[in-house]
């Protein structure tokens, strides 16, 4: 740790991009960036989890409060499967006046008349529908499975260190319990991503605890697809709103750092959503293999007023441009040849 933590320090930021791009090109040595078409579909805005860093939720019984109905969200997957999208991302807030019932029957509605790979509920929520339905979180983890749940995000991961958690995200699951889950998610064969929000008080030791603990977990499970770090956008947040946004050379000083820790997990994403498309670009020379979702939907980050934007043209442009071949890729990051787009 201290190696790790004295080169994220004190290298030269293009000294850690060299390192990374070396591990990135030993993982990926095709030269290929892949990017995915998806739509992240928030189910719900309403929760209890109160984190300060998050402008999107609202309270129980707040007048902006929603949940959105089955036909609703099936509307939203075919819009998004006439664009070409391949999966949903399906995320929500810890509402406590959902039966865990309703997640299941939605899983199989879906399945069933608007078949797509989901890709939905993140450690917290799982540890949410634990607790609140007094279920074991292995159990959750089956049943949503087996009615349909496809793969997870690394939603809610923040910094996996309990000093900071127990600062922004006290009424979450903890840094062991959320990883905890995502054991018991890979044990029972669920592939899964894995995430870092920076910028929301830790110290750069926190953060390389963080990856060293991801790290750890990976060398048991291989079940990590993908890491994607990004920034805390402040504006509009409960209460960390006077946070300034950390700017583009500590991303991709932090992208490099987790390229080089994490060179068990096969895929590093770019955050062109929270870091506009030129620095997104960028870090593809920063340890990068993919260029992360085109996002036809799109609604935490924009909550805090942060609105980036583009097309797969444009996507496909900036791979280029960086001197890389652009390919389309399902959940698995298996490519999609042109002509199976569609199906």
């Amino acid at each position: 740790m201290r190696d790790l933590l004295d080169f994220y320090t004190n290298a030269p930021l293009l000294e850690l991009g060299l390192e990374a791009d070396r591990v990135r090109e030993h993982l990926h040595p095709r030269g290929i960036v892949t990017y995915i078409v998806d739509r992240n579909i928030n189910y719900t805005n309403v929760c209890v989890a109160d984190c300060g860093f998050c402008a999107f939720y609202r309270r129980p019984r707040h007048g902006d409060g929603y949940t959105l109905s089955y036909e609703q969200i099936g509307a939203k997957i075919d819009e998004a499967k006439e664009l070409g999208a391949v999966q949903i991302l399906m995320q929500g807030g810890h509402n406590p006046y959902i039966p865990f019932e309703w997640y299941l029957e939605l899983l199989k509605y879906i399945k069933r008349h608007h078949p797509i790979h989901i890709h939905g509920f993140s450690p917290s929520e799982v540890d949410f529908f634990s607790k609140r339905f007094r279920l074991d979180a292995r159990d959750v983890v089956r049943e949503l499975m087996n009615a349909g749940l496809d793969s997870s995000p690394g939603g809610g991961g923040e910094i996996l260190v309990q000093r900071v958690r127990d600062l922004v995200a006290r009424k979450k699951a903890g840094a062991d319990r959320w990883l905890e889950i995502m054991e018991i998610a890979h044990e029972e064969g669920m592939k899964t991503s894995v995430t870092m929000m920076y910028g929301i008080g830790e110290t750069l030791a926190e953060r390389i605890e963080h990856l060293e603990r991801v790290r750890e977990l990976q060398s048991r499970t291989h079940g990590f697809t993908a890491f994607i770090c990004w920034p805390l956008q402040p504006e509009n947040t409960p209460s960390m709103s006077h946070q300034p946004k950390t700017d583009a050379v500590d991303y991709l000083r932090t992208v490099a750092i987790a390229r080089i820790a994490l060179d068990n997990v096969p895929n590093l994403q770019s955050s062109w959503v929270t870091m506009g498309m030129k620095v997104g670009q960028v870090a593809l020379r920063f340890g990068c293999n993919d260029f992360g979702s085109l996002m036809i939907e799109e609604n935490v980050v924009s909550a805090a007023n942060t609105t980036f934007r583009t097309t797969t043209n444009e996507m496909e442009r900036l791979i280029s441009d960086a001197g890389f071949q652009p390919a389309r890729r399902r959940q698995d990051y298996s490519i999609i040849v042109p002509d199976t787009v569609a199906a």
